[in-house]
């Protein structure tokens, strides 16, 4: 058979080399990604690995021998610079071209920088994405150190309740009106805030940065309420956007990620993309998740159907995210909700989203039993009774036997 190469070397790499290893493929099967280093977790970076409980080969999805003995060639520290779809090859930054008999695309996403107009590039601003990027910040975390940390989404939070943890002086700012607005409802944002502020960390919503100072390290911080912060360094959690690039270059379509069919088809024959980077089909739209289950469940679709399937991805999205003694887990998608029905109190608590009656997801904090029943209302396509949710008296699996 014809060589089966993946360009992108995390997550979904390693599962769709395994599930296309496990349903029987036999053709040889390279794996090129441009880290150093092999496929690894990326959710521990800003938590477990940034305080210090994870030593790096514990993030390894697999030791290198496992994927020799299944017949999988790592190229690592190797990036690709351009796909020929005419010819079925791709050239890397060493000159190499590399025949294809079938490509998958699982090149993952990258930050989103601040300019370098307003002190973007200065020494002592980070990122966090990769494991290199956890490695240049984390002498840093030292107590007493001033970190400020742009953008309230889940990954600028996970990294200041790391930072306030071990002692840093967090400041974290947020331009929106309030942390979390475009992923979770202001009932979640309040418990999540509240959590914050109780570990010290000076959260200014409605916020933003205006510039940043210093040469060549930043040594402050200008915002855009005409205040000045002194800093040590800044981390950077704004967003990220999908690594198209090398899709864009060759023709292949894109639109807010590599565009894919419900099978996981590129607009071009023999092409597949999945994970952080694709752009999929999904009710009634076209969707890009950034998930961990998103990275598992679509390679391994995608990878039956390189091999004559025929299998449409339909997910129940789920996210997760640690942030001192709380575990936010989160099932569906509440886009376009009109309200939120809680349920619990104090430590742990849930927030359910309705459209009309029409049941939407789940953010769970500390309750991992409504996390599980909303998780499996959603995979069964079926209603909520919402008058069941807001009875503390209720038990939430009768809703599993309705």
């Amino acid at each position: 058979m014809e060589d089966i190469v993946i360009v992108g070397g995390g997550q979904a790499a390693t599962s769709l080399a395994e599930k296309l290893r496990a349903l029987g493929a036999d053709a040889p099967i390279t794996i090129i990604g441009e880290e150093p280093v092999p496929p690894y977790e990326r959710p521990p970076l800003s938590k477990a690995y940034l305080m210090g409980d994870y030593d790096k080969e514990r993030l390894f999805l697999r030791p290198e021998s496992i994927y020799a003995e299944k017949g999988i060639t790592l190229r690592l520290g190797t990036r690709v610079t351009a796909i020929d779809p005419a010819a079925r090859q791709v050239t890397t930054g060493d000159g190499e071209t590399r025949p294809y008999g079938q490509l998958a695309l699982v090149t993952g996403s990258t930050p989103i920088r601040l300019p370098a107009a307003i002190g973007g590039d200065l020494d002592g601003v980070h990122t966090v994405r990769t494991l290199a990027d956890i490695d240049a910040m984390s002498a840093k975390f030292t107590a007493g150190a001033r970190a400020l940390v742009v953008g309230g989404g889940y990954i600028g939070l996970e990294a200041a309740a790391v930072a306030a943890k071990l002692g840093l002086t967090v400041t974290l700012v947020e331009m929106a009106e309030r942390i979390l607005g475009r992923v979770a409802a202001a009932e979640t944002a309040d418990v999540i805030r509240a959590k914050h502020l109780a570990h010290g960390v000076d959260l200014r919503e409605g916020v933003g940065l205006s510039r940043l100072e210093g040469g060549p390290t930043v040594t402050q911080a200008e915002l855009t309420d005409g205040t000045t912060l002194d800093v040590d360094f800044v981390i950077v959690g704004i967003g990220i956007r999908p690594e198209t690039t090398l899709a864009e270059a060759a023709g292949i379509a894109c639109d807010n990620g590599i565009t894919v069919d419900a099978q996981g088809r590129t607009s071009v024959p023999n092409i597949w993309a999945a994970g952080d980077c694709s752009s999929f089909p999904y009710q009634g739209q076209h969707l890009r998740l950034e998930s961990v289950q998103n990275a598992i469940d679509q390679a391994e679709c995608v990878a039956a159907n390189m091999l004559g399937g025929n299998t449409s991805y339909a997910p129940v999205p789920w996210f997760w995210s640690d942030q001192y003694d709380m575990k936010l887990q989160i099932a569906g998608l509440n886009t376009g909700y009109d309200r939120v029905v809680p349920r619990g109190e104090g430590n742990s608590l849930s927030h359910w989203y309705f459209v009309g009656d029409r049941f939407l997801a789940v953010d769970a904090i500390n309750a991992p039993r409504d996390f599980m029943v909303g998780k499996r209302m959603l995979e069964a396509g079926k209603a909520v009774d919402a008058a069941v949710i807001s009875n503390p008296e209720a038990d939430l699996k009768s809703l599993l036997r309705g």
